[in-house]
């Protein structure tokens, strides 16, 4: 995309959540991915989300889930209503991960274009 695409603001931020997840666990891990981001999909600010699986490469994470947002006023908010949905199903991110085996790289990112 070149700095004219309009999907590139000033004020975007992005999401980048990368996995290392264990074959065993992936199923329902990406049941969970995808669970989360329905919840992401509907929230204010949302502008696009992709979900991605290594098939080629050295790289250590072979799940990387990107999440673009219009503008960083909307984070603290999201990371809210996502915590409140995964509280209401008694979910614990951090928990399964480590009984999973699952290592997780997380950050928000800002465009640096030209």
């Amino acid at each position: 995309m070149s700095k004219a695409d309009p999907a590139f603001g000033r004020d975007a931020l992005y999401r980048v959540d990368k996995f290392i997840v264990p074959e065993a666990a992936l199923p329902e891990f990406m049941q969970r991915v995808e669970e989360t981001q329905t919840v992401l999909r509907q929230q204010p600010g949302f502008v696009r989300s992709v979900i991605l699986q290594q098939c080629d490469g050295p790289g250590r994470f072979n799940i990387v889930t990107f999440v673009e947002w219009e503008s960083g006023a909307v984070l603290e908010e999201v990371r809210e209503k996502v915590a409140a949905f995964h509280r209401e199903r008694g979910f614990d991110p951090q928990a399964y991960c480590a009984l999973h085996g699952i290592t997780a790289d997380i950050g928000v990112y800002r465009w640096i274009g030209e």
